[in-house]
Order: C-alpha cells, then structure tokens, then sequence
C-alpha cells in the first residue's frame, strides 16, 4: 500500500520497513503488523484507518496517494526531515557503505564519467548507488514536498 513511500523514507536514509515482507493472506496480518511495530519502537505507517485506530499512538494515518503528499504529511507531522541521505538500500533497507573500485567497474550501470561522483555499495543486494542527475532531481522532489 505504501511501497513507494517506503522507497523514499530509504533513500532519506529512514530505517523504513514493509509489510510487503509479510505473507499475504495471512489474517492476523494486522495485529502482527502492530505488535511488529511495538516491539521494535517503529511507527507504523498505513492508509487503512481501522488499523490505525487498533494500533492508536504508535500508528499514523498517511492520507493522499501521492508519494509527495504523503512525505508532506510527514514533514508537516514532524516526523522527517526532507533530506537526500542515500546511505540505506531502497530495495532491501540495509545500510549502504562506500563502493569498492571493482564493485563500479563490474556494474554493467554505473556511469561512464566517473568523476567527481560517490558509489556505494548495498551488500545484501549487490546493488551500486551514486548521487548523479537522477539524484539530484529525487533530491528537489523531496525538499518540494515541504
């Protein structure tokens, strides 16, 4: 439901966690999610209202279907700061860490005019990231979502 948000809490460096990991169908699947959410000391994100209501202080109602507004709604709360850190994987939330000559190299992806640019490296992954054009422009997103 939020996958999109959850993406970008990651790459403003949000240890962001997803439901999506949890079996489908799974009819506890609420309860689970709310004790997760208790356990670990996470606020628990959701457009389900019924949810929010059960899982009360530790539960915030993300309303819009725009990735933007939603991070708006975040900011406006408190809750983020409207910053590009890239220092989390957006696929799997692992911490990412500086990229190793042959991990850039050997990434069929990665930019032909290396210089002046970061790599880092997702270990779990083995995904390469860089602050480039496209981060740049994630970048003037997020801080627009203000």
């Amino acid at each position: 439901m939020l996958g999109t948000l959850c993406r970008y809490l990651r790459f403003m460096g949000y240890d962001a966690e997803s439901a999506s990991s949890m079996s489908e169908g799974n009819p506890r699947e609420d309860t689970l999610l709310i004790k997760s959410a208790e356990r670990k000391g996470r606020i628990l994100l959701t457009r389900d209202r019924e949810l929010a209501r059960r899982a009360g202080a530790c539960a915030i109602l993300v309303s819009g279907d725009d990735v933007l507004d939603q991070l708006s709604q975040l900011v406006e709360q408190g809750l983020i700061e409207p910053e590009l850190r890239l220092n989390r994987c957006s696929i799997c939330n692992e911490l990412l860490r500086p990229a190793r000559d042959h991990e850039v190299s050997s990434a069929p992806y990665a930019p032909k005019n290396r210089k002046d640019l970061s790599f880092f490296w997702c270990r779990t992954c083995r995904k390469l990231y860089w602050l480039g054009s496209h981060s740049e422009h994630l970048e003037k997103r997020i801080k627009g979502s203000r």
